[in-house]
């Protein structure tokens, strides 16, 4: 792993596997809630970058850990009061409406 600061990068590494493969061009990325896994990424003719690796979300979230592991910072833990979505958190009695939760925001959630 290559650590540094190149705008929103904050390190460079490739994965190899345990069968020999070695896979060049991830990246750590500082995003508004934290370290992200970049997979490496190929520009295109309409200069849009596209992934040339893909993977499902397990292993991803796998790899996330595991790169933000190796970079030195903890996995980042959802806020308080966040930890579990599906039971709102109880109403004080001094107020007529719930509080406003913000639903947790994943890459599924992006159109496109």
């Amino acid at each position: 792993m290559t650590k540094g600061s190149w705008g929103k990068i904050r390190a460079f590494f490739d994965l190899q596997t345990d069968e020999g493969f070695t896979i060049k061009g991830f990246k750590l990325v500082e995003g508004i809630n934290g370290l992200f896994v970049g997979f490496p990424s190929q520009k295109g003719n309409d200069d849009e970058y596209r992934d040339t690796v893909w993977a499902d979300r397990e292993l991803k979230d796998a790899l996330s850990q595991l790169a933000i592991k190796e970079y030195g910072q903890e996995v980042m833990s959802p806020p308080v009061g966040l930890e579990d979505v599906s039971s709102p958190p109880p109403i004080p009695s001094d107020t007529e409406e719930p509080p406003v939760i913000a639903e947790p925001f994943s890459d599924d959630d992006i159109p496109f």
